[in-house]
């Protein structure tokens, strides 16, 4: 079924019950039985793992894995996989300024970009008849041209060369346009961009340097059957108002930052996601904790009709079933209220 995606964010506001969205897909890959390293390199393990998690839980929206590599071992990063843990950039590919310049945008059939692509696809086919969406995940141009050229020399930078860093974030916003122009292409809904390392500056950097460009890409993509939700679990509240200069659908916020206060910033026509901690709540506490946090979250938000609670970022690796149970078993709860 073809979403107006402009219609479902509304509708999400307009509803009485809160909607949910956690970012997972780990816990289906294990309840297939599939290590991580499988999932991410193998577009119908990565689907499988999708559709398990749609027949289990009612979240408003599908989300495929939040891989921050894909983008980078397509430029040409060696990068570590691991069975029980996501995969890491080994090491930078840039060594210096003038390897910025020679760099080339490569196409969409380099690295693992087809399977993720084929995973999408895979989704959007099964999903076609529901009226629930599909969101892909990409990574920001911010934090792809850090992980290519490291992440501690990226801001060292942009203050000493800026010209440098415009030119690599333009290159790397050239390859997510692109990219995210294929995964529309799919069938998928919209896509989660995972922009953490914006978050490690200013409100007015992280504008020239992540929201100018990732604005681009929204302007390229965005529309009636498409959407963009920012991520940036890196932001402590300081750069929300860059965030929202990027006119994203949507945005998810981390556990860094309260979501009462970030909110404000939020134009009532957004919405605002977040921001259950993925790895003290979800994977490292209890049921009861869980419950304790969900509805503290609620409580908080309860006056804010575009809130939708999810995950403070991916779920990792081994997030207990009984936990993402308690997740919809309290916010179920606090809708019959």
């Amino acid at each position: 079924m073809k979403i107006n995606m402009r219609q479902w964010v509304a509708d999400i506001i307009r509803q009485q019950e809160v909607s949910a969205i956690p970012v997972m897909t780990h816990p289906g890959i294990e309840q297939n039985g599939h290590t991580v390293r499988q999932a991410v390199c193998d577009g119908r393990i990565h689907y499988e793992a999708v559709m398990t998690l749609v027949k289990q839980y009612p979240s408003a929206a599908a989300c495929t894995i939040m891989d921050l590599t894909t983008e980078s071992e397509a430029f040409g990063a060696h990068i570590a996989f691991s069975d029980d843990a996501v995969p890491a950039v080994a090491s930078r590919l840039l060594p210096d300024v003038k390897s910025i310049y020679d760099l080339q945008v490569p196409s969409l059939s380099a690295g693992r970009i087809p399977q993720y692509l084929k995973a999408n696809l895979l989704a959007a086919k099964a999903m076609a008849n529901s009226s629930q969406p599909l969101f892909a995940g990409c990574i920001g141009p911010f934090s792809l041209a850090g992980r290519l050229y490291d992440m501690s020399d990226i801001m060292i930078l942009i203050y000493e060369n800026p010209d440098a860093a415009h030119t690599l974030l333009d290159k790397c916003t050239q390859f997510i346009i692109k990219y995210c122009e294929a995964l529309k292409m799919t069938g998928a809904n919209g896509v989660m961009m995972a922009e953490p390392a914006a978050g490690l500056m200013s409100n007015d950097d992280c504008f020239v340097f992540s929201s100018q460009y990732v604005k681009r890409i929204v302007e390229r993509v965005q529309g009636d059957d498409f959407i963009v939700i920012l991520h940036n679990c890196g932001n402590q509240g300081q750069c929300t108002r860059a965030m929202v200069a990027t006119g994203a659908a949507a945005y998810h916020f981390g556990n860094k930052c309260q979501m009462k206060e970030v909110i404000h910033e939020i134009p009532p026509t957004a919405l605002a996601m977040g921001n259950i901690d993925p790895v003290s709540v979800f994977k490292d506490g209890t049921p009861e904790t869980m419950r304790t946090k969900v509805i503290d979250l609620l409580k908080e938000m309860r006056s804010y009709p575009n809130f939708v609670i999810s995950s403070g970022c991916d779920t990792p690796p081994h997030t207990p079933k009984a936990n993402i149970d308690a997740f919809f078993e309290a916010l179920n709860d606090w809708n019959k209220q």
